[in-house]
């Protein structure tokens, strides 16, 4: 089983029940499932670059990536409908904690200038979404066979009905999430 989902079950589920006041064991807020995506917009043009962030993506997340396609065509950005501009990756169960885990404890501290995450990138249902730079702070990635570095975003879904119940359950998770006092001290 994943070190992080025998973690949710054995201390966050009787902490977050005991903190939110949840008489139900499956009222407690859990996370549902996870997507990573990137967006390449010069995917379009160049096939190479894309097959690379499809393989890229697909070695961080641990399930093959899968291709999107441009929903309508955009004269300013060369961009026809149907084209191929990214990939993504939808993780559940065992694979979205694995990924979740490896983010928390191997990713994020190996961002530069790290200071937490923003508390305040919640979508108003408890879900939560945030950028990454470089794909390069995975360490499975080795940075001499990338040439092309690429961002991604990661949404975080979770059962919780607001977002004060998303930050709870993420919190207990370990995500570094940035208080409001430490970002005044900047």
């Amino acid at each position: 089983m994943a070190r992080l989902l025998e973690q949710y079950r054995e201390k966050v589920v009787p902490q977050l029940k005991e903190e939110l006041g949840k008489a139900n064991l499956h009222a407690v807020p859990r996370v549902e499932k996870i997507i990573v995506s990137m967006g390449v917009g010069e995917g379009a043009r160049d096939s190479k670059i894309l097959d690379q962030c499809v393989e890229s993506l697909t070695v961080i997340t641990g399930q093959k990536a899968q291709r999107t396609r441009a929903r309508k065509s955009i004269a300013a950005f060369k961009l026809r409908e149907g084209t191929e501009v990214g990939c993504r990756v939808t993780l559940r169960r065992k694979r979205m904690y694995e990924f979740l885990d490896r983010l928390i404890t191997l990713a994020l501290p190996r961002v530069r200038d790290f200071r937490g995450l923003n508390s305040k990138a919640f979508d108003g249902s408890g879900n939560y979404s945030f950028g990454l730079t470089e794909q390069l702070v995975f360490p499975e990635i080795d940075p001499d066979k990338i040439p092309h570095v690429q961002g991604m975003n990661i949404t975080i879904v979770t059962s919780a009905q607001n977002n004060e119940e998303g930050r709870a359950l993420l919190r207990s998770l370990g995500l570094p999430l940035r208080t409001d006092d430490e970002k005044t001290k900047k």
